[in-house]
């Protein structure tokens, strides 16, 4: 399965310890899925990190850093302009750019879409359904 990451799942991944943005990172850490960005998703991620978060200097590059070892960075070919947030149409140009399966998002906007062609934009919590094998508790 093929994944772009919505910022919102990167900045809890980071942000706030045993949530469920972790467990979707380590999820893409053991390779149950191939993870996709983009630079502008990478660069969204830091500013908020920097400025909405007060992580430092330091904390930013390791997280892009972690990113950046376990998801393919493509280079979409073409601009979208689908929804009137900027943001949201570089998550959607990320995975027409990736051929992805799904988004996973917690955007609002993003989500009252559903889809865009043949990609699912879906919430973070059914994403994890996906991997009944990984919730905690689970044996």
């Amino acid at each position: 399965m093929r994944v772009v990451f919505d910022t919102n799942v990167f900045i809890s991944a980071f942000v706030v310890p045993g949530s469920q943005g972790e467990r979707a990172f380590v999820l893409a850490l053991r390779r149950r899925f191939e993870l996709f960005t983009s630079v502008p998703i990478l660069t969204e991620t830091a500013g908020r990190l920097r400025a909405k978060f007060d992580q430092t200097e330091d904390d930013v590059k390791e997280a892009l850093r972690r990113i950046g070892r376990i998801a393919t960075i493509v280079k979409p070919g073409r601009r979208l302009n689908v929804l009137s947030d900027a943001a949201d149409n570089r998550i959607l140009e990320c995975a027409v750019e990736a051929a992805a399966d799904v988004v996973v998002t917690g955007d609002r906007q993003l989500l009252r879409l559903r889809r865009l062609d043949r990609v699912s934009i879906v919430r973070l919590a059914d994403f994890l359904r996906m991997f009944p094998e990984e919730e905690p508790g689970a044996r």
